[in-house]
């Protein structure tokens, strides 16, 4: 049985199996007592669960500038249709979730973060127009009222398939 008392704030005394004496009290260290039960750097990093290296990083970090970049590229209409788009598409995604239909769960994260990255470019061409906080809101109550629903791009591709199968399927049958 191992036990740690502190005689004073400069020493500590630590009996046990493995047979310790007084060291200088710089908090509780367990690299100092047991450096074959101390958890290394890399273990506390695959355990957090960010086990990607930093290379990793620098090549996302890129992907964000470069999509950031052709984001900035598009004029507000179109921004403003695929933010719908995409927006249709994350409401196609929770109907999957719902329905317990197989779906790639990184898809929400994926598509939140790009909608949030276009409504953050859209508001930075309203800054520099000098569109104020009030007035935006009102311009965005505005342009929400004018989307027409329609489907998103995903249910447009299926509808589609379908269509072409019913065809092909009246085909051979006439």
């Amino acid at each position: 049985m191992m036990s740690l008392s502190i005689a004073s704030p400069t020493s500590v005394s630590f009996t046990g199996k493995l047979g310790l004496s007084k060291s200088s009290f710089h908090g509780v260290r367990i690299a100092h007592i047991c450096p074959a039960l101390a958890p290394s750097a890399s273990t506390l990093r695959t355990s957090s669960g960010s086990s990607s290296s930093a290379s990793s990083r620098v090549v996302m970090m890129a992907k964000k500038q470069e999509e950031l970049k052709e984001i900035r590229t598009k004029t507000t209409e179109e921004l403003n249709e695929e933010i719908v788009d995409l927006k249709g598409e994350l409401f196609m995604l929770r109907l999957q979730r719902s329905a317990r239909n197989e779906f790639k769960s990184s898809e929400f994260r994926r598509m939140r973060k790009r909608i949030a990255r276009m409504l953050t470019v859209k508001r930075e061409r309203e800054l520099e127009e000098g569109i104020n906080k009030r007035l935006s809101r009102k311009l965005d109550k505005k342009w929400k009222k004018s989307i027409v629903p329609r489907p998103p791009p995903s249910l447009k591709k299926l509808q589609e398939e379908e269509a072409a199968a019913e065809a092909k399927e009246a085909k051979e049958s006439a």
